[in-house]
């Protein structure tokens, strides 16, 4: 393995890690569809950190991106809590806050490469080209800023593990029991926000999308552990990314469709062959059921 396929390989599977554990907790409390929001909005944080700065710095835009990801979740509170329906308000703030971004790309951004298809797709194929030196370590500005969201992802998670899941099964007896339900959210909010933005240079907002979504819901048909879907979860992220990239260099394909699609076949083989949840354990689960009802 060359220097080269291992960056694209670690920078892959962070985000598959990173959006593998917020997924989980994503697809629980149904908000699967507001990382698709978050994923696409944070284009406008982008181009706007690029417009008042000046500069490409990675950081300046992970501010700028991260701080649209955090409001683009609040707008989408703010509609729903004056009545319009929880889909309807995030498909208005998406789309609404997507445009004004794609808008400010063609007028004042067409020289530099923030472009709409390198928002859709990524382009981790040039990750390793841009290495920053920390601590005597040459890694790229990827790995650095995933690492980072990662273990601040992971210690929130840790930190506030029990508040999570009460506040996620049962909201009503968190509330009940003096929790702060609206600080959780908006803190799953800043979590996701912040985890859509680092892995959005690398990959894209396809793969990240489908990272956030597809591991969540691959592990929520094989577990009802709670603890036992962030490993799942995570795991499944590195094997779509890992797969994911071979199958692209085997076919010469796009890296970030191929891993994104990778995650969708997970998913395919679980809600076919899961244990429980399964097509084929449904089958047979009604299966034995008729049968009974015949012999009684």
């Amino acid at each position: 393995m060359t220097d080269y396929t291992f960056w694209i390989l670690l920078t892959a599977s962070l985000v598959g890690i990173t959006c593998g554990i917020i997924g989980v907790l994503l697809i629980l409390r149904k908000l699967a569809m507001v990382s698709d929001a978050i994923s696409h909005t944070v284009l406008l944080g982008i181009i706007s950190a690029f417009l008042i700065t000046q500069s490409l710095d990675g950081w300046t835009m992970f501010i700028g991106a991260a701080i649209v990801g955090v409001l683009t979740t609040v707008f989408i509170q703010m509609l729903n809590s004056a009545g319009v329906q929880s889909d309807a308000s995030i498909g208005i703030v998406f789309t609404f806050l997507f445009a004004i971004g794609v808008i400010l790309v063609s007028m004042f951004a067409r020289n530099v490469h923030i472009d709409v298809e390198h928002t859709i797709m990524g382009e981790i194929a040039f990750i390793p080209w841009e290495t920053v030196n920390w601590f005597g370590i040459e890694a790229p500005q990827a790995v650095w800023m995933l690492s980072i969201v990662l273990v601040i992802d992971v210690i929130l998670l840790l930190f506030f593990y029990k508040e999570f899941k009460l506040s996620t099964f049962d909201p009503e007896l968190a509330a009940a029991l003096g929790l702060p339900v609206g600080l959780l959210h908006y803190l799953l909010m800043g979590m996701t926000s912040i985890t859509a933005v680092a892995s959005f240079d690398a990959v894209g907002a396809i793969l990240v999308v489908a990272m956030l979504i597809a591991p969540g819901a691959t592990a929520y048909l094989l577990t009802e552990r709670f603890s036992m879907m962030f490993v799942l979860s995570a795991t499944f992220g590195v094997i779509a990314a890992i797969s994911g990239y071979y199958m692209a260099a085997w076919l010469n394909a796009s890296i970030a469709g191929m891993m994104a699609t990778m995650a969708g076949v997970l998913f395919l083989l679980a809600f076919i062959f899961s244990p429980t949840h399964g097509m084929i354990a449904k089958a047979l689960s009604q299966k034995h059921i008729r049968t009974f009802d015949a012999d009684t």
